[in-house]
């Protein structure tokens, strides 16, 4: 597929600067997941975790470091080079990781786990989440669950320069099923490439529980937070991984969170 393909491109034009980032910050300690992904995880100890989309891995050294014996995919070849130096370097040892497109990786991939994760930008980059509901799905243990904890469909409709601003404009129809295009990537740990094509699906709050539900999960939990993981522009930092505008105390969700299992509880 011509996107996915595209995507692969412009995100390995950033590997080596990420895998830089995040060593430093993982050696400083100042690179750690969130305080929600933390709370809701709960103790991964002994559990085997598998995280998609995982970039350069520095995620899943952190759910390793939870005592979790983690696994990372990523579709970008130099992604998965960079992960596994950045676990050596670190002395990780409980984590390893496999490189595939999320759209073929339950034609390949066969091991069950306690845990499926995703977080933080990710799913916006699949073309299919029926395909990606499935897979969840395929690589669960009946007895475990899949965690994720994304931007919400909400807060993506609207652009950020005007957002920083409180100008509440649309500028990505929420129902839209056209890929956005932009022709740069890059900027949270890495200058900003030009010259790519990258695309990215809105995905609406129907989207996600849908496909999830489809697959034969039920829906544990869907909780909505007014922070997100990253600085939108003009937000400021509010301490554990998270960040807001000074305007926005009550206005409007910027993340949530999904816990889902294959079995009620």
């Amino acid at each position: 597929m011509k996107e996915i393909e595209s995507n692969k491109h412009a995100w390995g034009q950033l590997s080596e600067d990420h895998y830089s980032y995040f060593k430093k910050t993982l050696t400083e300690g100042s690179h750690k997941l969130n305080k929600y992904i933390q709370n809701e995880l709960g103790d991964l100890s002994g559990k085997n975790i598998i995280h998609l989309q995982c970039n350069t891995g520095a995620d899943t050294i952190l759910l390793a470091k939870m005592g979790a014996s983690a696994v990372g995919v990523d579709l970008v070849p130099d992604n998965i080079v960079y992960a596994q130096k950045l676990a050596d370097d670190l002395s990780i040892s409980n984590v390893s990781f496999i490189e595939s497109d999320m759209m073929e990786f339950m034609e390949k991939h066969n091991e069950k786990y306690d845990v499926v994760f995703v977080s933080e930008g990710a799913i916006g980059w699949l073309p299919d989440l029926n395909k990606w509901g499935k897979t969840v799905r395929h690589l669960l243990k009946d007895d475990g669950f899949f965690y994720i904890f994304e931007s919400h469909p909400f807060f993506m409709m609207f652009g950020t320069e005007q957002l920083s601003k409180n100008i509440t404009r649309i500028q990505y129809p929420y129902f839209s099923n056209k890929p956005d295009v932009d022709e740069h990537i890059g900027g949270y740990a890495s200058e900003s490439i030009d010259g790519v094509e990258a695309y990215f699906w809105m995905r609406k709050v129907s989207d996600i529980i849908n496909a999830l539900a489809s697959a034969g999960l039920h829906i544990e939990y869907f909780n909505e937070f007014r922070e997100n993981f990253f600085d939108a522009g003009e937000c400021k930092s509010v301490g554990n991984g998270l960040y807001n505008y000074d305007f926005n105390e009550n206005l409007f969700p910027m993340s949530f969170s999904l816990k889902a299992s294959v079995y009620c509880k």
